[in-house]
């Protein structure tokens, strides 16, 4: 073959895959279906029913209302972990532990009621806990973990 020439191979476009053609220029043109990756999930369906099981044991065991919030919480995470928990629905009652894994942060925000039975050095240990796990890549164990700390701290339920 010399420089410039072109070798065409002609195509029976009644053998081609269904979505292809033979353009004008000889090319064969294929279309194919796009098939979107499932988005990576930051848990396991079973590390989900153990988170499940640690929010849903800590509310019953102190009546307190515990929720988690993974996710971004931008510039001012304090301020956002505050609304978050303001928005629960009860919020004197209410124990959130906002994560933003992205921007390294966590927040623990508890109501008038929560406040008065979980100090403040309690929810600083339990975060020392969960970021110690956090750091070797153990989302939902510090979680799980953190949970627990809180409500050991928090005590039993008053009747």
């Amino acid at each position: 073959m010399a420089t410039g020439e072109l070798n065409r191979v002609e195509v029976d476009p009644s053998t081609l895959p269904v979505g292809a053609a033979v353009t004008n220029s000889g090319r064969v043109s294929v279309a194919k279906m796009h098939e979107p990756h499932a988005p990576s999930l930051p848990f396991t369906p079973v590390q989900l029913a153990t988170l499940d099981e640690a929010l849903t044991l800590a509310s019953r065991t102190t009546g307190l209302d515990f929720s988690v919030y993974l996710g971004t919480l931008g510039s001012d995470s304090r301020a956002r972990a505050e609304e978050l928990h303001a928005a629960t629905p009860r919020p004197a009652h209410a124990v959130l532990v906002a994560v933003s894994p992205g921007e390294r942060v966590v927040e623990v925000v508890t109501g008038e009621e929560s406040h008065r039975r979980l100090a403040d050095r309690g929810a600083k240990l339990a975060v020392m806990s969960m970021v110690a796990s956090f750091k070797e890549g153990d989302l939902a164990g510090g979680l799980i973990s953190g949970l627990r700390m809180l409500t050991d701290q928090a005590g039993r339920a008053p009747r």
